[in-house]
């Protein structure tokens, strides 16, 4: 973990679920985190709160992520808290479950908004920098969804399976640049408010005969994050369930 001792980390979604465990990890091997969240206010700050007083740092900044000019706001507060950001660890994810029928225009254009376009939005912003300063580290977390187009419905498939597009062209644009960028797509992890349906009905899904846990995603994450050889990939942890 030397190679990201002292380094800055973005974690979106990170009041709760996979973006907290991540952040906790991070703090844990010394990286200074800026917390994203939307509205869980008390969570996001109770957690940064943890992280000072454990000797690391952390900031709980708010954003919709919906709106374009949140997502500036939040990269712009990051980096006055902390100077610059060196890892961007987009993780906030929106979906809703819903049939084909149901799905009107708002929701898909919400749905891509939350889980793709401001993906986009944090890498165009945050990529020049980490050029610039020849090291950084892009992480996106889809979903198993992705690949198999999932239960939640089209209209996360499509946004999650559009990050996989967005990890291959920003890896290619910039491996020269000590940059690596690259997305871990999990399956029916607890804790995460995402779980699309009963965890009793949904872990008989599972090969393993469990459902996955925050700590676990956070495992990979920092192994991804950690290695400067490994990048333009997606990695699935999904217990087996893809593919099958």
């Amino acid at each position: 973990m030397a190679g990201l001792t002292g380094k800055v980390a973005l974690v979106t979604g990170a009041s709760g679920g996979i973006g907290q465990a991540i952040a906790l990890a991070l703090a844990a091997a010394g990286v200074s985190v800026a917390i994203g969240y939307g509205a869980n206010d008390a969570a996001a700050h109770r957690l940064a709160g943890h992280i000072t007083a454990s000797g690391g740092r952390g900031a709980a900044l708010s954003a919709d992520l919906g709106d374009p000019a949140e997502v500036a706001r939040l990269v712009e507060e990051a980096e006055e808290a902390f100077g610059q950001v060196d890892l961007l660890i987009s993780n906030a994810g929106a979906g809703q479950r819903q049939p084909l029928e149901a799905i009107s225009v708002a929701d898909f254009d919400g749905t891509i908004a939350v889980n793709l376009r401001a993906p986009f939005l944090l890498a165009q912003r945050l990529l020049p920098e980490m050029a610039r300063r020849q090291f950084g580290r892009v992480l996106f977390l889809s979903s198993v969804a992705a690949f198999t187009g999932g239960i939640v419905g089209p209209h996360y498939a499509a946004a999650k399976a559009g990050l996989h597009g967005l990890t291959h062209s920003l890896a290619a644009r910039f491996a020269d640049d000590g940059i690596t960028v690259n997305a871990i797509a999990p399956a029916l992890i607890t804790d995460t408010g995402m779980l699309p349906g009963e965890p009793d009905e949904l872990r008989q899904r599972v090969p393993i005969g469990r459902l996955g846990r925050p700590a676990e995603v956070a495992d990979l994450a920092l192994a991804v994050l950690r290695n400067p050889y490994l990048t333009s990939q997606v990695i699935s942890l999904d217990g087996g369930l893809y593919p099958r």
